[in-house]
Parts: structure tokens; C-alpha cells; sequence
């Protein structure tokens, strides 16, 4: 009697336990303000808490690979999700949303759409991205260089001031690039649109400079639920994926979309 009250008493705690663990989201810096809502809006509709971590995709994919526990992985490109499929840690890999770049200027800099690639090779300007490899922003804004005839010269001024192990964090509550832009660490950025969107809201008299058409970039979203997860974790996945999800991202200036371009 008492081993079989111990054997209840264990099992007690295993389903409470099961019961009380958040599920895991692990997501791109980019999709902070975006997933954080969802996430809200998914617990209060399903009763599951979900416990998020915001970071540069390179950097999320690599603390996976390491061992932490993340049961959804939702990041700013396709090819970091493709590589734990292809390792075998989860899959398959869905596009969720699409997001391009744009130019974030401080005030003083005179810019436009037409005049950008100029400004961007203005030896006097300070050109910031993110980090290559490490954050998928880096790498389009790379991508852009390629296309706009002045690589070499634009990759040997780019200032890469966020998205890496050892970029400087900003201030608690502060926009990663209303920051760098108001602390006078770059005359102009290149950053997803929403990121511009929000870091003008901190600070208003920053610009938004649309990326002429021959040098835009797009950037292709990608969710994959990770093995090992437990069935709510593809239930996320899905909200994320349906028109409630899709609605709230949309509002952060996401595009919606259900095949990658190109492909």
C-alpha cells in the first residue's frame, strides 16, 4: 500500500510538473514585439504559457546545437531552421512571414530613396548593419552590397554594431537602433523595416529611406518545432501560422506569404 501511494504520489508530481512547464520559444530579435504578442494572445486562448527568448538567429540556432531547451524556433531567415532540420533536431521547416530591409537615418543626413546608394558611399557617413552569419540582417544587408556595384567599398565601411556575441547591448527597454542612431554610433543603418518602424516610434526625428527597388533585399522567415517537443509546441506553431497570428504580425508590418521567393 504505501509503495503504491509513493507511485501515485510521484506520478502526481510528474504530470504537475509537465503541466506547470512553459513551452519554449526561442525567435529573432526582429520579432520581439510581434511574437511577444502572439505569445500572450496564445496562452490566454489555450491555458499554455510560453516562456520567450529574443536574439540574433545565428546566435538562437547556436545555443540550440549546444543543448538548450527550445521547443519552437522561429528566425529572420530560412537557412538557419534548414540546417537543424538537416541535423535532424526538428522539422519540417515553414515560412511564416517576410520582412525587407530599409534605411534608418539619423536627422541631419539628407536621403532619399533616389540618393541612397550615394549617401551609403559618402566617406563621411557612418554605414551601420548587423553582424553577418551571426544575425540574417547582416547577411541581406551583405546581400545589398552585392547588388549595388560598390561591394568592396561598402563592405570595408560597414560598421557591424549589432547581432554579434560581442555587440554592445542598449539600455533596458531602449530599440537596439533607435539607440546606435541617438548615441551617435552611425549617421545611417540598414535594418529591417519594422525595426525602422519601431526605432522611429522611440525617436521621431529619425528617417525611414525606402531601399530603391534595384537594391531591395527580402528576407524569408522561417518556424520549424523542434524534437523533443511536447504536442502544444506544434499547436504554437500553427497559431503563429494562422490568421490570428498572421493578423498580429501583419500589424508589426510583416508580410504574410506561403512560399519562399524564388523557390
Amino acid at each position: 500500500m504505501r509503495h503504491a501511494f509513493l507511485l501515485a504520489a510521484a506520478l502526481c508530481l510528474t504530470m504537475n510538473q509537465a503541466q506547470a512547464q512553459d513551452l519554449s520559444l526561442y525567435a529573432a530579435g526582429s520579432l520581439k514585439a510581434a511574437l511577444s504578442d502572439v505569445a500572450a494572445d496564445f496562452a490566454e486562448t489555450y491555458g499554455t504559457p510560453v516562456a520567450t527568448s529574443f536574439g540574433p538567429s545565428g546566435l538562437m540556432r547556436e545555443r540550440i546545437e549546444a543543448g538548450e531547451t527550445a521547443h519552437v524556433f522561429a528566425s529572420a531567415n530560412m537557412r538557419h531552421p534548414r540546417t537543424l532540420e538537416s541535423t535532424g533536431k526538428g522539422g519540417p521547416v515553414a515560412l511564416f512571414a517576410r520582412n525587407r530591409l530599409c534605411g534608418l537615418a539619423r536627422p541631419e543626413v539628407e536621403a532619399t530613396s533616389e540618393t541612397l546608394l550615394d549617401v551609403m558611399l559618402d566617406e563621411n557617413i557612418r554605414l551601420g548593419t548587423s553582424t553577418p552569419k551571426a544575425d540574417p540582417s547582416g547577411d541581406y544587408a551583405f546581400q545589398l552590397f552585392d547588388k549595388s556595384g560598390h561591394a568592396d567599398a561598402l563592405r570595408a565601411k560597414a560598421l557591424q554594431l549589432t547581432g554579434g556575441p560581442d555587440s554592445a547591448t542598449p539600455p533596458e527597454g531602449r530599440s537596439t537602433y533607435a539607440w546606435v542612431l541617438d548615441s551617435d554610433q552611425a549617421d545611417l543603418f540598414l535594418t529591417y523595416c519594422t525595426n525602422a518602424v519601431l526605432a522611429r516610434k522611440e525617436v521621431p526625428d529619425l528617417q525611414i529611406v525606402q531601399v530603391p527597388d534595384p537594391l531591395s533585399v527580402g528576407a524569408d522567415y522561417g518556424l520549424i518545432v523542434l524534437d523533443g517537443a511536447p504536442p502544444e509546441a506544434s499547436k504554437l506553431a500553427l497559431h503563429i501560422l494562422s490568421p490570428a497570428g498572421q493578423s498580429v504580425l501583419a500589424e508589426y508590418g510583416f508580410d504574410a506569404a506561403a512560399v519562399p521567393k524564388g523557390e
